[in-house]
């Protein structure tokens, strides 16, 4: 087509967009190529060989007149666009069991095991801290093996919705389960034991967002370790989140109404969050 007159090249464009419903996307650098790059999703003139009109026609002037700067571009877009979904996947899974856990048992006991000031604490867990580790991910070349995203395609895609689902009823089986046998799994009894057992939700359920967190960094591929320590940020806002729960539980009990738990009870609240891991790992085998 690079010899086609301007109209021939339109032509081809509009149909691929019109008829076929594709997302098209057209390099040029000359007057003729004006048309098609201007009829384009996306047009990409050239910065150096590339005249006035074509720069002035495109959405994107490649400055360095290299083909290859166009799939980088294309891979990181890619990155930025799944790396979305991630965290979008990840807040809903906590906004879902947060909301769910809360209000059945209020609706059921009379009182929330979530208080206001853990839920604030969850929410910077998954909205600032979260955003953080999972936008943070770099792009692989596998990225560009994946088929693109169509023009009508669903920004939260049937995976999704399938790992949000899944993770969520395992998260919220296992919070009304310690609702309703904790007390008598770890013979808790006397004035403090309320206080005792939802600190061991709360605690629980941090602990499952924090395992959920990185499993939320593929959500088709089961090992989801690969290049982890590649991504300093990442692993960073994981040891901050942990040391800082540690601090929350231990020695701010007055201020996040918790109360120190004993070593049986942190095993239980880390075993219950990396149980989502395998969990997780079982979800994605289930096609969609």
């Amino acid at each position: 087509m690079a010899r086609s007159s301007p109209l021939d090249k339109h032509t081809l464009v509009k149909h691929l967009r019109t008829t076929f419903d594709e997302v098209v996307a057209v390099t040029g650098d000359g007057t003729n190529d004006a048309p098609a790059l201007h009829e384009a999703d996306i047009g990409l003139a050239m910065g150096i060989a590339g005249t006035e009109v074509a720069k002035e026609s495109a959405d994107v002037i490649i400055l360095d007149d290299n083909f290859t700067t166009i799939a980088t571009v294309a891979k990181w877009g890619r990155s930025v666009y799944i790396n979305i979904q991630k965290f979008v996947q990840f807040q809903l899974t906590v906004n879902v069991v947060a909301l769910v856990v809360n209000f059945s048992s209020a609706c059921l006991t009379g009182t929330a095991p979530l208080t206001a000031v853990q839920l604030l604490w969850v929410n910077m867990i998954m909205d600032t801290l979260g955003a953080l580790a999972l936008a943070t991910e770099p792009p692989t070349d596998d990225l560009m093996k994946r088929t693109p995203v169509g023009r009508k395609g669903n920004f939260i895609s049937n995976v999704m919705w399938r790992n949000i689902l899944g993770q969520s009823l395992y998260q919220f089986v296992v919070i009304w389960f310690l609702q309703a046998k904790g007390k008598a799994i770890f013979g808790l009894n006397g004035p403090d034991s309320d206080l005792i057992l939802n600190t061991l939700i709360f605690n629980s359920f941090v602990f499952c967002q924090v395992f959920n967190e990185i499993s939320s960094r593929e959500m088709e591929e089961i090992n989801v370790f690969k290049g982890i320590l590649d991504n300093y940020v990442f692993v960073g806002v994981l040891a901050s989140t942990v040391i800082f729960q540690i601090i929350i539980i231990e020695f701010l009990g007055t201020f996040a109404n918790t109360s120190p738990l004993t070593f049986s009870q942190w095993f239980l609240s880390l075993l219950i969050g990396f149980l989502g891991m395998p969990v997780a790992a079982g979800l994605k085998m289930i096609p969609v």
